[in-house]
């Protein structure tokens, strides 16, 4: 019939019921007829299985008909600094902003609200990191308010609030509130770690252009001191070793640098380590990876590198050709002194004789032929 309305809300729904755009009413299940000849009469159905409630003229509803907000919604208002954990059935679905206000119908679906103070403690409960940490159901603006951290181990981790450094953290799981504040997390790693300086070209004392690569060990021994006092610690001990090494090259001559690589970085790690006592850094150790020569310079000391093993080879020779004379003149001053000594001597060298020749005429017996040969050495020599 014109001017009637038929309404049928179900168990798990309720009705709002405005007249003249003003909510008048909320209807509970059961159906419902409603005279409105002049179109003045409107019935919102909304469906209990989303608890949550809302409407623009809630403001309105809550001012004027309090009583009938608390006997059909949960009404939650949160501080500005307050956050609200919103629990569905026992089991957390979401989180409330500061400064929210939401009704929740009373319906099938259990909510409760658990209100937290993060004032002066903006730190996730332990209980409560984890879900934050490993939830798959939780909504993304529930996720985006909170910041996750995992310091490992052999980290620590340095909370920045506000741009100041508030507090230091030891490894483990870390949940933060970020609501109204700015809040990170900076990580330093407390292993020794290397640097590497490479392809630094540098001139020595005498004018050799040597490209020289260093690599050295360091630890961040105290995080907080080094954060405070430096920018990037990794950028100023680079810059230091790089220094360092133009420093201690270019006081130093081609053939001292060569000579004794440990003394050079014995020098470069003393020159380091004294500007790295005050910043929170320790420096472990300093080593010259590789010393590049010009093409040019290679040829000269290779040449030099020859002719010094040359020289080396001559005095070898001549001083096993002096010890080979002396031993002989020894031998010929036994000779002479024990004819026994000289006629063994001769019996060696028939002997040797012998061994190259298939035939041999002896005139004059044995004696002969050993006066003979002697003689005949006597003569070539």
């Amino acid at each position: 019939m014109y001017g009637i309305k038929r309404v049928v809300i179900a168990r798990h729904e309720r009705g709002v019921y405005l007249k003249d755009r003003s909510i008048q009413k909320i209807l509970q299940p059961g159906v419902y007829t409603v005279f409105d000849l002049l179109g003045r009469v409107d019935v919102q159905v909304y469906n209990l299985t989303t608890p949550e409630f809302t409407h623009p003229y809630e403001d309105v509803l809550l001012k004027e008909q309090r009583a009938l907000c608390e006997l059909t919604f949960s009404v939650v208002e949160l501080g500005e600094y307050q956050v609200g954990l919103v629990y569905k059935n026992d089991k957390l679905a979401g989180v409330l902003a500061p400064a929210t206000r939401q009704l929740y119908w009373k319906g099938p679906v259990s909510v409760r609200v658990e209100v937290i103070d993060i004032a002066t403690d903006y730190a996730v409960a332990k209980h409560l990191a984890g879900l934050f940490a490993n939830a798959r159901k939780l909504p993304a603006e529930a996720l985006n308010a909170v910041l996750k951290v995992e310091v490992a181990d052999n980290y620590l981790g340095l909370l920045i609030v506000d741009g100041a450094l508030a507090k230091t953290l030891s490894p483990g799981l870390y949940v933060f509130w970020k609501f109204n504040r700015s809040i990170k997390v900076e990580l330093v790693d407390r292993r020794v770690q290397a640097v590497d300086v490479s392809g630094q070209e540098i001139l020595t004392a005498d004018k050799v252009s040597l490209r020289i690569n260093l690599t050295a060990l360091f630890q961040v021994s105290d995080p907080v001191l080094a954060r405070t006092a430096l920018s990037n610690y990794s950028d100023y001990l680079y810059r230091e070793l790089q220094l360092a090494l133009r420093q201690v090259i270019g006081t130093r001559g081609l053939d001292v640098l060569l000579a004794n690589k440990d003394e050079l970085d014995q020098a470069i790690f003393a020159v380091v380590s004294n500007k790295l006592q005050d910043v929170g850094v320790v420096l472990r150790s300093v080593g010259l990876k590789d010393v590049i020569l010009p093409g040019e310079m290679k040829e000269i000391l290779n040449q030099v590198v020859q002719a010094e093993k040359a020289a080396q080879a001559n005095v070898i020779k001549r001083r096993e050709e002096t010890a080979a004379t002396r031993s002989l003149l020894n031998t010929a001053r036994l000779m002479d002194e024990n004819p026994t000594l000289m006629r063994l001597k001769e019996l060696e060298v028939l002997e040797k004789v012998t061994e190259k020749i298939d035939k041999l005429t002896v005139f004059g017996g044995l004696e002969g032929i050993l006066k003979d040969t002697v003689r005949i050495n006597v003569k070539a020599d």
